[in-house]
């Protein structure tokens, strides 16, 4: 079972794009003044008449309905409400498809004059922002279509030459479209697509150094990484209304950031302090952040998500949150602080098949395998016969010690009926804990097993070693294999 948050911000409430949406003039009470702040946007969209249509736009990674208006006999309506966050917007049909896009800014009072059947060419009349990006986009599609023509050319060339001067003009063509949105940008410093082409634009990778006659590899790495964010600011919530920003954050973590927790650790908190003051912005990167490292991607990354958990849910950040992620933020944070690599195993006294107490922390070997299973979980069934032949073929030379415990308090005879029908070694400490005993820890408050080892799954499984620290947790069975052989081969070469 994964888990993944339902974020529920009480800041901006929308409806998904393929969702039939709540009416969103219906708070509304009154007729907004177009001189009063707030968004004012009369639209005549032909052929539709006495139908919805719909004004959108991106919100992260995904596109959402903000508002909606009935468009009359004549095929006029007006989209009204509450001030917008600025940002790339679009008009959506009553069929729930986008006709075409807009930018909105801080003036939010203008019209739009547009034909479904020749939707690019949309007119907006009123907003200085549209204008510049009209004159803007009409560029880029001029150059675009350059760039294709010429993709083309350099895909069927014939000899490197005519490959060459392909490329060539690719190139050509890119640098101009690069100098001409540096040239919008200095001229309309002000503008809302100012701000998001910088915010969009990556440093180019420079030449690589010559150092005393030694050429330094790594400047263009660290030169990109240092400046991958210069136009950027976190806290700006119009950051989220573009199909940008996502792409950016995935690609800068997953090519200038280590995949080692502490050095995620460092870039997530710089972020979020930095967000810290935006309205949306904010949670929904605190969000993202805890969504990604909740389940990471490698073993150990989850020490972000514990960071997450103690220094800003802990400390207040969960009225963004709706009931049920509010738990499992709290359920898996906890569950998650006590059973970090190389941190001491929680303790774990749990009784055998015969009603003997079995201590975790009793056992001396180099190593010790414990995987927590339900004998009725098909998963289960496959998995521990196979650490059976692992463990025969290998771990059992080794002096690796199974430590096996069953999750379910009421299927002692279901555990050991399994145990003899796969004929599991006589020498793996078979474990579970009686119900009396968990009740009597639940009454006394106390953490079980389940919490403690993030047992939210079956089978679940840890490798300790030889001091009962956590080495290894949440892989395969192979996975845990090619850890002990790796730790071996090292024991064996510093005795050399």
């Amino acid at each position: 079972m994964r888990f993944k948050l339902l974020l529920l911000l009480t800041v901006f409430s929308v409806g998904f794009l393929n969702a039939q949406p709540k009416k969103a003039n219906s708070k509304v009470a009154t007729v907004i003044n177009p001189a009063d702040t707030g968004h004012y946007i009369s639209v005549k969209v032909t052929p539709y008449q006495n139908q919805k249509v719909y004004l959108g736009c991106y919100y992260g990674k995904n596109k959402v309905l903000v508002d909606s208006t009935v468009v009359n006999d004549k095929s006029e309506g007006i989209f009204k409400g509450e001030k917008l966050t600025g940002g790339i917007y679009f008009v959506v049909s009553p069929h729930y498809s986008i006709l075409f896009d807009l930018l909105i800014g801080d003036k939010q009072n203008f019209k739009i004059v547009a034909d479904s059947s020749n939707k690019d060419h949309a007119s907006i009349i009123g907003s200085s922002d549209n204008d510049i990006y009209k004159l803007y986009t009409e560029r880029a599609f001029q150059k675009g279509t350059l760039m294709n023509k010429y993709e083309e050319e350099f895909k069927h060339s014939k000899t490197k030459a005519d490959s060459n001067a392909a490329k060539e003009k690719v190139m050509a063509i890119n640098k101009e479209l690069q100098d001409y949105r540096d040239t919008m940008i200095q001229r309309n410093p002000d503008a809302l697509l100012s701000m998001l082409l910088a915010a969009m634009r990556r440093p180019e990778t420079p030449a690589i150094p010559v150092v005393n006659g030694k050429a330094d590899s790594s400047y263009p790495y660290h030169f990109v990484k240092e400046h991958f964010w210069d136009d950027v600011n976190f806290f700006d919530d119009r950051l989220l209304r573009t199909p940008f920003l996502e792409p950016k954050l995935d690609d800068y973590f997953k090519f200038y950031v280590s995949p080692e927790p502490d050095s995620i650790i460092k870039e997530v908190k710089v972020m979020l302090l930095s967000a810290r003051t935006g309205k949306e912005i904010y949670p929904y990167l605190l969000t993202k952040f805890t969504n990604k490292y909740l389940n990471p991607e490698y073993m150990g990354q989850d020490k972000v998500f514990v960071y997450l958990f103690e220094n800003f849910y802990l400390k207040g950040d969960t009225t963004y949150l709706n009931k049920e992620s509010k738990k499992t933020i709290i359920d898996q944070g906890y569950s998650k602080i006590a059973n970090q690599l190389g941190s001491p195993a929680p303790l774990l006294d749990v009784a055998d098949t015969t009603g003997k107490i079995v201590s975790l922390y009793s056992i001396q070997a180099p190593y010790t395998f414990v995987v927590f299973w339900d004998p009725s979980c098909g998963h289960c069934k496959e998995e521990v016969p196979r650490i059976d032949s692992i463990y025969q073929a290998k771990w059992k030379k080794l002096g690796v010690k199974v430590y096996n415990v069953d999750v379910k308090d009421n299927s002692v005879e279901e555990f050991k009926h399994f145990i003899k029908e796969k004929k599991l070694p006589s020498d793996w400490y078979f474990t579970y804990q009686p119900k009396e005993v968990r009740d009597q820890e639940a009454a006394q408050g106390q953490p079980n097993f389940r919490q403690l080892y993030d047992v939210y799954k079956t089978p679940t499984m840890y490798l300790l070693d030889d001091e009962k620290h956590i080495i290894a947790k949440q892989l395969g069975v192979l996975q845990f294999d090619d850890l002990i052989t790796a730790k071996q081969k090292k024991k064996n070469s510093e005795k050399k």
